[in-house]
C-alpha cells in the first residue's frame, strides 16, 4: 500500500520587460534568468527524459514570460547576453593567474568553470533547441514529462481589480495564448501571488442595485481551468508558523504571521474542490517548503553555495561562495563549484527522506494517502540558488525511485485522486500576514484608481463597439486591451512596495496608462494615429491572436455564483 502523493509545481514569472531597458532593470532580468534558470531547467528535465526518467513536475508559465520566451527579439537578444558573459570569462582567463591577485590560480580555475558553464548555455540555446525554449517545454509536456499550467495573462492582482470583466479576461487571455504556444488547452492554474478572493455581494454606490462579484475560482472555471494551488494557510488557517521566504527578490518583505484567518481542521495532505465549481485546489506543505525558503535551515543558505550578491568589479562574474550567515560580502570565501555540487546530493537525499516520513506519519495517523504538495518560484533555483537546478535534477531522480510515494503531475493527481470534500476558502495570498497588503498600502493606494478608471473607460469603449468595427478600430482597441493588460501587472505595486525598483515599476505603470488613454481617445475622437499605433503594437506586442471582444464578464460563473450567495443567504 502506498502512502501517497508527491506533487512538485514551480511557478515561472517575470514582468514585461521586452524594450523597456537593460540595466539594472529590463531586459538583463529576464536573460539572466534564461541562462542560470529556464535554459538549466530544460537541460535536466530533457537529460532525465533522455535517460529514461519521466520527471512528472509541474510547470507554471506565466502567459507574459511565455511570451516574452518566443519572442525573436528577446531569443537574438539572449544570444548577444550569453556572448557577451562568455567573452568576460574569457578575459577573465586572461587576467588570471598573475603574481599580483591573491588566490589567482583559484580565480583562474573558476574563470575557465564559467567559459566552460556559458559556452555550454550558448550550445544548448540554438543548437539543442533551435532557440525555442517554449517549443522544448512544449515537447516535454507532450511527451508526459510534465505538467505546464497557465495564470493570469500578466499577473494580474484580479481580488483588486475592478470590473469582473477585467478578472475574466486575465484568465481568458491566459488560456488562449497557451493554447497558441502550447498547442492544447491548459488543464491547471497559478493564481498570481496565490491572490484569491470568495464570492462578495455588495450594492451598487451609484444605483443601490445589488452586485454579485464572483469569487476567483468562478473565473478558472468560466475558462475551463480545472485546478489551482493556495498558500497553506488558506486550507489549514492560522498556526504558529516558521519563518516564510527569505530567498531571492522576497527577502526583504517582513513575516507577519497569518492570525485572521481561524483554524479549520483541514490539512494539506488533501485536495479539495470549490463549494460552488468542479474546481481543486492543493495547498503548499509548509513543512517540506520550509527547508527550501528558511533563511535559518533552507538549503540554499549552506556556506558552500555561490554567493548572489558580490560579483567581480571587472567582469561581474560570481566567484565567491555564501561562507556563512552572517558573513559580510568583504569576508566571503571563494567558490569551489565541485564541492557546492557535492553538496546537493545530500540535501536532495534528506529532502527526499522528510518527504517520504511525512507521507508515510500522515498515512499512518489517517490511514489514508495523502498529497504533498510543494510549491517553489523557478527562479529561485539557478538565479537565486545556482546550484538549485541540480538539486531539483537530485530530488527528482530520487523520488522516483522511492516505495510508496507516487510522483505525479498535478493534473494527473487529481484526475486519479478526485477531492473528496467541498471547501470554501478565505481572502488570501502568498503576502504578509497572508492578505493584499503587500499590492496596496499606502505607497500604492494611488495606483488603484486609476487601475479602476481605465477598467470602466475600456469597458465603455468595448460595447460601443461590440457589434463590431473595421479594421484600424480592432487593431486600436486590440492595442489598448495590451495595455490595459500590462497595466494591470501585480509586479508593478509589487516593486514599489518592496522599493527593490520603485521609480522603474513607476514609469512603467505610468508608460502603459499614457499608452491606453492615448488609444483610447483616437476612438472617442474619431482620428487614429497609424504611426503611434504602429509604435505600440511593435513594442508591447504579446498575444498576437488578442481580440477585444474577450473583454466580456464571465456567463457561467456569474449565475452560478449569483444562485449559490442566494442559497446560502
Amino acid at each position: 500500500m502506498g502512502f501517497g502523493s508527491f506533487v512538485l509545481m514551480l511557478h515561472s514569472h517575470l514582468p514585461y520587460y521586452r524594450k523597456a531597458g537593460m540595466w539594472p532593470f529590463g531586459e538583463e532580468n529576464l536573460y539572466e534568468c534564461m541562462a542560470e534558470t529556464y535554459l538549466p531547467l530544460l537541460n535536466m528535465l530533457q537529460d532525465l527524459l533522455e535517460e529514461g526518467v519521466k520527471a512528472n513536475i509541474t510547470v507554471g508559465i506565466t502567459p507574459i514570460l511565455a511570451e516574452q520566451l518566443a519572442d525573436p527579439h528577446l531569443q537574438e537578444g539572449f544570444v548577444q547576453y550569453l556572448s557577451v558573459r562568455l567573452k568576460a570569462a574569457q578575459e577573465d582567463c586572461a587576467r588570471y593567474p598573475n603574481h599580483y591577485t591573491p588566490h589567482s590560480q583559484h580565480l583562474a580555475f573558476l574563470a575557465n568553470f564559467y567559459v566552460d558553464w556559458y559556452q555550454q548555455s550558448l550550445d544548448a540555446f540554438e543548437k539543442r533547441y533551435g532557440r525555442d525554449v517554449i517549443g522544448a517545454f512544449r515537447k516535454l509536456q507532450d511527451a508526459g514529462a510534465i505538467d505546464i499550467t497557465t495564470s493570469g495573462a500578466t499577473h494580474g492582482f484580479t481580488p483588486l481589480l475592478g470590473e469582473k470583466a477585467s478578472a475574466n479576461a486575465q484568465f481568458k487571455v491566459g488560456s488562449e495564448a497557451y493554447k497558441r504556444l502550447f498547442g492544447r488547452a491548459p488543464r491547471g492554474c497559478w493564481l498570481p501571488e496565490c491572490a484569491y478572493m470568495p464570492a462578495q455581494r455588495y450594492l451598487d454606490p451609484v444605483t443601490g442595485e445589488p452586485v454579485v462579484r464572483p469569487s476567483t475560482d468562478a473565473y478558472l472555471y468560466e475558462n475551463n481551468l480545472k485546478y489551482f494551488f493556495t498558500e497553506y494557510h488558506a486550507i489549514e488557517g492560522a498556526k504558529t508558523s516558521v519563518e516564510r521566504r527569505v530567498f531571492g527578490i522576497y527577502g526583504n518583505i517582513e513575516y507577519i504571521p497569518v492570525s485572521h484567518i481561524k483554524p479549520t481542521g483541514l490539512s494539506t495532505y488533501d485536495a479539495y474542490w470549490m463549494k460552488d465549481y468542479p474546481v481543486a485546489v492543493m495547498g503548499r506543505n509548509d513543512r517540506a517548503s520550509f527547508q527550501v525558503w528558511s533563511a535559518a535551515h533552507g538549503y540554499p543558505g549552506d556556506g558552500l553555495y555561490r554567493e548572489f550578491h558580490k560579483k567581480d568589479d571587472i567582469s561581474g562574474l560570481h566567484y565567491w561562495r555564501l561562507t556563512g550567515k552572517d558573513c559580510d560580502l568583504g569576508n566571503k570565501m571563494l567558490y569551489d563549484p565541485v564541492l557546492a555540487f557535492r553538496q546537493v546530493e545530500s540535501q536532495a537525499e534528506h529532502f527526499v527522506n522528510l518527504c517520504y516520513h511525512l507521507l508515510k506519519d500522515n498515512y499512518e495517523a489517517t490511514q489514508e494517502q495523502g498529497l504533498l504538495m510543494v510549491s517553489f518560484d523557478t527562479e529561485l533555483f539557478g538565479h537565486w540558488w545556482f546550484e538549485g537546478v541540480a538539486w531539483l535534477k537530485a530530488v527528482i531522480r530520487r523520488m522516483n525511485k522511492v516505495e510508496g510515494v507516487a510522483v505525479q503531475s498535478a493534473g494527473d493527481y487529481i484526475e486519479t485522486n478526485p477531492p473528496k470534500q467541498a471547501i470554501v476558502l478565505p481572502e488570501s495570498t502568498w503576502g504578509q500576514g497572508g492578505h493584499y497588503w503587500v499590492w496596496r498600502n499606502p505607497n500604492t493606494d494611488w495606483m488603484w484608481p486609476i487601475i479602476h478608471d481605465a477598467e470602466a473607460r475600456y469597458k465603455g469603449v468595448v460595447d460601443r463597439y461590440r457589434d463590431g468595427a473595421n479594421p484600424l478600430e480592432t487593431r486600436v482597441l486590440n492595442q489598448a486591451f495590451r495595455e490595459l493588460l500590462l497595466l494591470e501587472s501585480s509586479d508593478w505595486p509589487f516593486l514599489v512596495t518592496t522599493f527593490q525598483a520603485k521609480d522603474y515599476a513607476e514609469e512603467r505603470f505610468q508608460e502603459h496608462v499614457s499608452n491606453f488613454n492615448r488609444l483610447c481617445s483616437m476612438l472617442s475622437e474619431g482620428q487614429v494615429d497609424e504611426a503611434e499605433l504602429q509604435r505600440q503594437e511593435e513594442k508591447d506586442n504579446p498575444f498576437a491572436d488578442i481580440d477585444y471582444r474577450w473583454y466580456a464578464e464571465p456567463v457561467k460563473s456569474c449565475q452560478i455564483t449569483a444562485d449559490a450567495i442566494s442559497a446560502n443567504g
